[in-house]
């Protein structure tokens, strides 16, 4: 039994995962906002406002319709991908991985020079077909760490980093938990200049280092 089988079990062929963790990538390459700015007044949205090709900074460049057209587009690209990889293989482990292709070619879109969002409502749309009850507890743990917290950057990636315990907590398998890990850390990773700024403006408040010229607000 080769390597691919003893990981995807039999009926998979490697050629198959590879289609789908590539078109996976492909799709999620499809910037809806960085396409929606760059029609509706030619500039590049990765140079206005925080740079991020998401559906917020899409919002303030174009308004509601460029926010709501622009989280349609992102949420139907993570649920698409793990959706036709359910279909197409019927394994778990094969739509674990188009999951992570679709997010990290939303992060790093390779035609974009690898400049892209940030990652959440495409991972929470293939999160939402990958097992929704992950969904639910992503939400049920972003409130609850809203109403501590007050800022929604912060509670968004402190539920991500208590997903893979979420997954252990339901049964998940070795796999599964660890490619929840790996999704959490592309999130935060994604995130890394609201973190820097989150603990400056910590170490702010308690007269510890340079005050933080922008609070985390960025989603």
């Amino acid at each position: 039994m080769s390597l691919m089988e003893t990981f995807f079990g039999a009926g998979v062929p490697p050629l198959v995962v590879l289609g789908v963790v590539a078109g996976s990538y492909v799709l999620g390459c499809f910037s809806t906002g960085y396409y929606l700015v760059r029609k509706g007044t030619g500039q590049d949205i990765r140079e206005l406002g925080s740079g991020s090709t998401g559906a917020r900074n899409a919002g303030r460049v174009l308004g509601r319709r460029g926010f709501w057209l622009t989280m349609a587009g992102d949420l139907a690209k993570g649920a698409l991908a793990v959706w036709l990889a359910q279909e197409l293989t019927g394994n778990d482990r094969v739509a674990l991985l188009a999951w992570l292709a679709v997010v990290a070619g939303h992060v790093w879109p390779a035609q974009l020079g690898f400049r892209g969002g940030k990652g959440v409502s495409t991972s929470l749309a293939g999160l939402l077909i990958y097992d929704w009850r992950l969904a639910l507890i992503y939400i049920l743990l972003f409130l609850a760490g809203l109403a501590l917290m007050r800022r929604s950057v912060a509670a968004s990636l402190a539920a991500y980093a208590l997903l893979p315990a979420a997954s252990w907590r339901l049964g998940g398998d070795e796999t599964q938990i660890w490619g929840i890990c790996v999704l959490a850390g592309l999130v935060i990773m994604a995130h890394h200049r609201n973190v820097v700024e989150g603990i400056a403006e910590l170490w702010s408040r308690r007269g510890v280092g340079p005050q933080s010229e922008q609070s985390v607000k960025e989603l």
